[in-house]
């Protein structure tokens, strides 16, 4: 049997991993990104656009923008709540007849776009492996019932995929973070709380095999709902300044709630968060400030929703929460610190307790779990030897002297992490690769585990793709493999072992990171604003020059003076005048705005191009 890819079909996002070497992984697209935002739209023409293009598309084309429609696959028109959604796209659901979706004259079943995204990650493991995959284990919530796994099963079908086995989310999940090696008899409680729906499922280890004792949850409660509170929010916030209506606006819509997500995810790692949003309306711009008090306030009666699921699942088990040996913790909604308070509330969490288990990356564990049911189904897998932990976060510098974390701070080892990077100047011959161990944002402030160079063809700036992939093995020793991608050309350099690390040192690094934590981030964010403000210019100068004479004047206009703002604040750095991250942004931010429309025609005219290349327009 060939290789087997496992697929975690998500409501928000979706992933893909596959075990090589013995070695589970996510495999990454072609810009490092692990995640692909289970999003899809559909042009004019009935072309659809998936993944990360969609959704930054969405503000656009929100009503062609179809999001969390695992909510609606294998269900019926009177078992479908059509505001359910919480967007601005229409769900046809009419008695017992299929759900379906209109997009520019066509119906689309749940199936068909779900299996647009499945062809988005087949094509991204096709990328990342030597074989072209053919079969998938694909998971699903414990309590999807047989139509819902019977579509699931067609999406895959439908994506050139032969599904070999439909796997339930917590089993993946528990595989994921290797439980099989807790003692016989082992009970363990899966909070999978994701986008679009939440879980809770008991699980009891016998023979080496988990068996699902009671499992409870609801296909319509997720982190897309606490999204539609804080986008109901901002809303009333925009209406109350005088501004225009969101509701009755579905491209405002799209923007808040792009907003509300964004601001929703920062505010799990800081205490608030600033929200622009300009031009609005001709004479409108919106500025608020949005805390995590706030979003608690309005996330925690979805949040205590999930408790009668998990009382009801312990009951359904005959157990009680102190007869349970852990509590782990899936869906990206879990990083939410008032979620994970919640959790271990509920279950009694501490020293007489179960033990709350947030070792695994949220988002990558049923993806994970997936490629390892997907291992053993193909031969590949005959367990995981866990011998120790990476002590720091281990990963290179990028442009603008930051450090991108590979491999993070105490991740099991044996392990083979890797992503994409691009070039920054044009017609460059070779790149510098400088690997970091530390958890600081500056790669000044981490040590430095060696350098080397890497050779390639020359190329403009931002086409060359270099590869850059770490291995640790069991002995702790970590190799470092940098290759290009259009050539093949590769070099692979072993640095000295990322484990044997003095423990003092280790402490010593992880208090800086903490006591220099606020000033360390608000560094990044500064480097970063600066970045994409040269990149933006330099980007939006090309796109005026070749297309500019096709914009209207008023088009035109608002896009140099957006452009006018930016050359400012960086010709200020140039005489080492101070500019803020909050200025950088903000500016950044209008000329987006300012240049929606030349992005259009930019994209109008690329696919114009595609279509007289394939034939479907004259030449």
């Amino acid at each position: 049997m060939g290789k087997i890819i496992g697929i975690d079909l998500g409501t928000t996002n979706s992933l893909v991993a596959i075990v090589e070497s013995g070695i589970p992984l996510v495999l990454a697209d072609g810009q490092g990104r692990r995640l692909t935002p289970s999003v899809v739209r559909v042009s004019a023409a009935g072309e659809t656009v998936v993944g990360w293009e969609a959704k930054r598309g969405r503000v656009a084309h929100p009503e062609t923008t179809v999001t969390s429609i695992k909510r609606f696959i294998g269900r019926r028109g009177d078992e479908v709540d059509s505001t359910a959604a919480a967007s601005v796209y229409t769900i046809r659901s009419e008695g017992r007849g299929p759900v379906a979706v209109p997009l520019h004259g066509r119906d689309w079943s749940p199936e068909e776009l779900s299996a647009e995204i499945l062809k988005a990650l087949r094509t991204i493991a096709a990328e990342g492996m030597i074989d072209r995959p053919e079969a998938a284990v694909i998971t699903v919530p414990a309590y999807f019932n047989d139509a819902q796994r019977n579509a699931t099963r067609n999406a895959g079908e439908l994506a050139g995929l032969r599904v070999e086995r439909i796997i339930n989310e917590p089993t993946a999940a528990a595989l994921a973070y290797g439980l099989g090696s807790l003692k016989e008899k082992s009970k363990v409680a899966v909070y999978d709380f994701g986008g679009g729906t939440f879980d809770l499922s008991i699980l009891e280890l016998n023979e080496g095999v988990f068996q699902v004792l009671a499992t409870c949850g609801n296909t319509r409660l997720g982190g897309d709902d606490i999204d539609h509170v804080v986008i109901e929010h901002l809303a009333e916030q925009i209406s109350q300044g005088g501004g225009p209506s969101a509701a009755t606006e579905p491209a405002i819509w799209a923007r808040v709630a792009e907003a509300a997500e964004e601001a929703k995810a920062r505010l799990s790692t800081e205490n608030e968060v600033a929200i622009s949003l300009p031009f609005l309306a001709s004479e409108f711009s919106f500025e608020y400030t949005l805390t995590r008090e706030q979003l608690e306030s309005l996330a925690k009666p979805i949040v205590v929703r999930t408790r009668e699921y998990c009382l009801k699942a312990l009951a359904d088990a005959g157990l009680a929460s102190g007869d349970l040996d852990q509590v782990i913790l899936v869906g990206g909604q879990t990083r939410m610190p008032l979620v994970r308070e919640f959790a271990s509330e509920v279950f009694g969490c501490g020293d007489s307790g179960p033990k709350l288990n947030t070792s695994q990356n949220p988002d990558d564990a049923i993806a994970i779990g997936a490629a390892i049911q997907a291992g053993i189904l193909s031969g590949d897998y005959s367990g995981m030897l866990l011998l120790d932990v990476t002590p720091l976060s281990l990963g290179i510098e990028t442009f603008g002297g930051l450090m991108n974390v590979i491999i993070p701070r105490n991740t099991t080892i044996p392990v083979k992490r890797g992503e994409v990077f691009t070039t920054v100047a044009d017609y460059q011959k070779e790149v510098l690769i400088h690997v970091l161990q530390g958890e600081r944002e500056k790669a000044t402030d981490n040590w430095s585990l060696g350098r080397f160079t890497l050779g390639f063809e020359p190329q403009p700036k931002g086409v060359a793709k270099v590869g850059v992939q770490f291995e640790i093995d069991a002995d702790g020793i970590l190799n470092v493999l940098a290759r290009d991608i259009k050539t093949g050309n590769e070099k692979v350099v072993e640095m000295a072992s990322a484990v044997e690390v003095d423990d003092a040192e280790v402490q010593q690094m992880i208090e800086e990171s903490v006591e220099h934590a606020f000033d360390d981030i608000e560094e990044r964010r500064w480097i970063e604003a600066k970045l994409r403000a040269e990149q933006t210019k330099a980007a939006t100068r090309k796109g005026l020059q070749s297309f500019g004479g096709e914009l209207a004047d008023d088009q035109r206009g608002a896009i140099e003076a957006a452009l006018a703002v930016v050359e400012s604040l960086l010709a200020k750095l140039g005489r080492d005048e101070a500019v803020t991250a909050a200025e950088f942004k903000e500016a950044n931010g209008t000329l987006d705005e300012a240049t929606q429309p030349l992005a259009e025609l930019m994209m109008d005219r690329v696919m114009a191009e595609m279509l007289k290349k394939r034939g479907v327009l004259p030449g």
